[in-house]
């Protein structure tokens, strides 16, 4: 049986860690871009300097030739012949299968911004895309020459984006259509948290503002601010990619409607995952999700029964002195709502309980407790009356080292304490159990974990094959 993948993203990579995992064969991966598979997560880390970007590549060319996998780079797709079982490349050439799983991903949407667009149709050079490894270099390059930048987005990405440019040194403005910057995730208490923050790190936040106009004298707001700017980053607003999907007869809405086995409600054939999937009516913009259902696709793939009934999601914020985790949704989830907010120093926490149970959470500021309140939500422990203020207010969080083996430390992966405890590295954990490699966000409990690794015992020397 031979299955393709449109699109190297991070789910269709860890699709393929698993169908080779499971000896899955004849596999042809199509990626658009002409870089191997990287980690788009960490964009924000070379845009500040912490990262190379060869660093982020997710596996090598040498890794899919060495594993028997078909990986063209650079490989565009025009469109899908579902009749006759084909993928049609802009080149000319068709690619066929007998299974086909989209991993598209999403594209970035340009807000409505004049003037922001050329004549021929490619951006003003001084506004840049955030999206891409090439975007990223682009705007690395244009830093040379840049003292002043405004970030158009007020999101996990844009947070991340004027973080990663206020480290380089820039001075940084962020407009925000909402009322409150991470409004798809937090509520107002922690988004004045958030721009209290930024504003004591030097970043000034204009938000229930939009940019409207491109001008030589800079980003026109239509509060009627004009922003001096050298340049404008581009990080508000993205879509699933289902165009594809769309121009092979399949039912799209936001993303490509899928049934409880990942598969097309129209073709059982096809199936889809990450960001350009819809299953129950929604879609998830988020790497734990999307590698959840990656493991299930191939576990489908190689004739297992599988039964998808959505993922928990789990966003981390990744950026330099901000630190946010938001737990499920909790500002549309009901419950018992326990808040608490500290503005002096810059933290706010809630939880929301149903039944005493975590069913969503909110840490902006300090997620010393993030390792305890995501084993407990992960769980559905049932806490009694006043262990959810004691939970937000205790005096001594749980350290790494102290959870327990079956405590999760990556969300991203799936990854508890036990099995990071296993490893002997940090290359091993990476290779072997792919924490760290999502959003990063769990890279420093990973470490103290290594740090406090029990000892193994090792017989005396010169006491070998004795008996007593």
């Amino acid at each position: 049986m031979t299955t393709v993948v449109v699109g190297a993203g991070m789910a269709a990579t860890r699709l393929v860690e698993e169908l080779v995992r499971r000896g899955h064969p004849q596999l042809t991966v199509l990626g658009d871009e002409p870089h191997p598979p990287y980690n788009r997560i960490l964009l924000s880390a070379v845009l500040e300097g912490t990262h190379r970007p060869e660093s982020l590549t997710l596996r090598d060319p040498e890794w899919y030739t060495d594993h028997g996998v078909t990986l063209r780079l650079g490989a565009r797709v025009l469109g899908l012949d579902r009749e006759r079982r084909e993928v049609l490349l802009v080149d000319g050439t068709t690619v066929a299968y007998d299974r086909l799983v989209l991993a598209t991903g999403s594209i970035p949407t340009l807000p409505p911004i004049r003037g922001m667009v050329r004549r021929d149709g490619t951006l003003h050079p001084q506004v840049h895309a955030f999206r891409s490894l090439d975007d990223c270099r682009g705007l690395v390059a244009a830093l040379d020459t840049a003292r002043t930048a405004v970030v158009v987005g007020g999101g996990l990405l844009g947070l991340q984006v004027a973080r990663a440019l206020s480290v380089r040194g820039l001075t940084i403005e962020v407009v925000e259509g909402g009322e409150h910057l991470l409004r798809s995730q937090v509520g107002t208490r922690a988004g004045a948290v958030l721009e209290h923050g930024l504003e004591r790190l030097g970043t000034a936040v204009y938000t229930g503002a939009r940019a409207v106009r491109l001008t030589d004298t800079g980003l026109v707001l239509d509060n009627g601010y004009t922003l001096d700017t050298d340049l404008v980053v581009l990080t508000a607003g993205g879509r699933p990619s289902t165009s594809l999907a769309r121009g092979a007869g399949l039912t799209v809405r936001r993303g490509v409607v899928v049934d409880d086995r990942l598969r097309s409600v129209d073709d059982g054939r096809v199936q889809a995952i990450g960001d350009c999937a819809e299953h129950a009516g929604r879609t998830t913009g988020f790497v734990p999700p999307a590698w959840e259902q990656a493991r299930l696709v191939a576990a489908d793939l190689c004739g297992e029964q599988v039964s998808y009934s959505g993922s928990r999601s789990v966003a981390r914020l990744r950026a330099t002195d901000l630190e946010v985790a938001v737990l499920g949704d909790p500002e549309r989830t009901e419950g018992e709502v326990v808040e608490m907010s500290n503005p002096v120093v810059g933290t706010h926490r809630k939880l929301v309980v149903r039944d005493g149970v975590i069913v969503g959470a909110t840490l902006v500021g300090d997620l010393s407790r993030i390792g305890l309140l995501t084993q407990h939500y992960d769980r559905g422990t049932v806490l009694g009356p006043h262990e959810p203020g004691a939970l937000l207010l205790g005096d001594r969080p749980t350290r790494p080292a102290q959870l327990p083996d079956d405590a999760e430390i990556c969300a991203c992966a799936g990854v508890t304490a036990g099995r990071i405890r296993t490893c002997g590295s940090l290359d091993q954990v990476t290779s072997t159990t792919r924490a760290t490699t999502g959003c990063g966000g769990c890279a420093p409990a990973v470490r103290q974990l290594l740090a406090h690794r029990p000892a193994l015992s090792t017989p005396r020397q010169g006491m070998e094959g004795t008996r007593p």
